[in-house]
């Protein structure tokens, strides 16, 4: 005897599937609730879940129910001003009493559905038709990486991968095969069972009633030996590695942290960075991150320095793209990787040296670029690196791309407009 026992993991009282359609079928309005969040959370709140409210009138279902009119007659128990068969004239409006207080002729309100998303689920939606413009699968020399397909159906295997359907199918089709004869047989001797009973002398034929009981019930009892389910009707599915490209790209991310530059500005640009970080870390498996800080002088760094350090100076943005120049032929090469920058600054540069990036923009970095976003971040009127900036974008449409950043509520759109998915533009 073969017993089947289902262990799959899901929590009490709830039902993973029935969550994902309902996550589906509310899709928007979920999206909509985890957009307008974003922009009242600091940055360490972030990855946490979130509140989702849904007017009632979305999630109601329909139903058959009696509409209003029709003729009823009903006296109420308690009544003693009225009598069966009494007429009442029907008030008009405004006549009957209600609550205290002054009435309102502005405002509304209707009852909601709120539920809890998670963390993985609410950064699900918030990244959700995100992605890296313009990548493309490069060589992928010494990266490798597999994708578990369905590869058929097997006779062995484990419990986790057992096929209920095939297995079930397979099992009635050999308890099929197994009893059909016997079955046959029985319905025989059935028959002739009956024939003889029906006889006018059943007396005469009292042996041959016996031997049919006899082979009867014996069949019977072959018949339920068959078992239910074997061992051998088990099915599983067979899953088999397949080979997936994976496209390498790294992210260059540059922040000016000039004098120029106020704590607030810095602290702007510093969230926008995070959500770029945690953006491209949840999405993707082969990226390489690369910080950049700069004043008069550029400096790669990492993580820690990037985020929290004090030092500061003046304004050389150029520095700042020669060093990723550098960085780009010493260690990524544009044959294999897919490269991506994200500068923010607040536009003040040096005069002499906007022309200088301009330069380098055109030459050397966007030629072997995936994409380019600046962000300006300055709630004054746009500064002479915007301007020059301008220039490069309009002879590169495509992979240059030009935000301002006002206050900390316009980064998330910003973030949206710049990594919105598009239709993929393969480049040569």
């Amino acid at each position: 005897m073969t017993y089947i026992v289902d262990r799959r993991v899901n929590g009490k009282n709830k039902s993973a599937v029935n969550r994902q359609r309902f996550l589906q079928r509310y899709k928007k309005h979920i999206k909509k609730a985890v957009s307008e969040s974003i922009s009242q959370r600091s940055i360490t709140d972030v990855e946490k879940g979130e509140n989702i409210s849904i007017p009632k009138k979305d999630i109601s279902e329909p139903v058959i129910h009696h509409g209003q009119g029709g003729r009823r007659s009903i006296v109420h128990p308690g009544n003693k001003e009225f009598v069966k068969g009494d007429r009442i004239p029907r008030q008009s409006g405004g006549d009957g009493s209600g609550g205290e207080g002054e009435a309102s002729d502005s405002g509304e309100g209707e009852d909601a559905f709120v539920f809890q998303i998670t963390q993985d689920e609410f950064l699900e939606f918030l990244f959700d038709d995100l992605e890296l413009p313009n990548l493309v699968k490069r060589q992928l020399a010494g990266v490798e990486s597999f994708k578990q397909v369905h590869g058929g159906i097997i006779s062995e295997g484990t419990p986790s991968r057992i096929n209920i359907g095939r297995s079930m199918r397979s099992a009635t089709a050999r308890r099929m095969a197994l009893g059909s004869a016997s079955k046959k047989r029985l319905r025989q001797l059935e028959n002739e069972l009956e024939e003889v009973l029906a006889k006018e002398f059943v007396s005469q034929d009292q042996t041959r009633i016996k031997e049919l009981k006899s082979e009867i019930e014996k069949l019977q009892k072959k018949i339920k030996r068959i078992p239910y389910i074997d061992t051998f009707d088990l099915r599983y599915n067979l899953k088999i590695k397949q080979p997936q490209p994976v496209a390498k790209a790294v992210m260059f991310c540059i922040m000016d942290v000039s004098g120029s530059m106020s704590q607030v500005t810095k602290d702007i640009a510093k969230r926008f960075f995070i959500l770029l970080y945690m953006f491209l870390k949840r999405n993707y498996k082969k990226i390489d991150v690369v910080f950049i800080r700069h004043h008069t002088v550029a400096k790669e760094v990492d993580e820690e320095e990037f985020f929290y350090s004090r030092e500061t100076g003046g304004t050389i943005v150029s520095s700042a793209l020669k060093l990723m120049n550098e960085i780009i032929e010493e260690r990524y090469s544009p044959e294999e990787w897919n490269i991506y920058t994200a500068q923010a600054s607040d536009g003040d540069n040096w005069n002499d040296d906007s022309p200088v990036c301009s330069k380098m923009l055109t030459e050397n970095i966007l030629p072997v670029s995936q994409y380019y976003a600046y962000l300006e971040i300055t709630p004054r009127q746009l500064q002479a690196l915007w301007h020059e900036y301008t220039k490069v974008q309009s002879t590169h449409p495509e992979e240059f791309a030009m935000q301002q950043l006002v206050s900390a509520a316009d980064i998330f759109p910003v973030f949206r407009e710049l990594f919105q998915r598009t239709p993929a533009r393969v480049r040569n």
